[in-house]
């Protein structure tokens, strides 16, 4: 069966509660479209939390190798809201597993991040699921 988002006042619900988000392949490039829509989400209030092995940083933040490297550094509670991804689709199944390995809450995988079986696998373990959207766009509608 194809994955579908939830609804749109869930996904405001989502945007609403978060206060960090942890970036998962964050570039420190600022004409990168992963900079320029982490640089909004930042204008909007949240924490940016960059996951990328091959950066120190960006947008002011100590880069993490990955989410678990983070989630050790930050600490118990500190655990970014969402967990918004803009790597290609065929490396979304091992960010899955560390996301449900870790306990986090939520995934966002930005558009032309599509892979059906590992978003499924990840709203099954718990985790609030959106799929193939712009985290920015859906917050600038709120």
């Amino acid at each position: 069966m194809p994955f579908t988002n939830p609804p749109r006042e869930e996904i405001k619900g989502l945007l609403d509660r978060a206060r960090s988000i942890a970036v998962v392949g964050l570039s420190d490039n600022p004409f990168r479209t992963s900079h320029g829509v982490a640089a909004a989400m930042q204008r909007f209030g949240y924490r940016i939390i960059p996951i990328n092995p091959l950066v120190d940083g960006a947008l002011g933040e100590r880069a993490f190798d990955s989410l678990a490297s983070a989630a050790k550094a930050l600490g118990p509670g500190r655990a970014p809201d969402i967990v918004n991804v803009f790597r290609r689709s065929e490396h979304v199944s091992g960010i899955v597993d560390e996301c449900i390995a870790l306990g986090l809450p939520a995934l966002w995988l930005q558009e032309g991040v599509i892979d059906d079986a590992a978003a499924g696998r990840a709203r099954d373990a718990g985790l609030f699921v959106v799929m193939n959207r712009c985290i920015m766009k859906d917050r600038m509608k709120i």
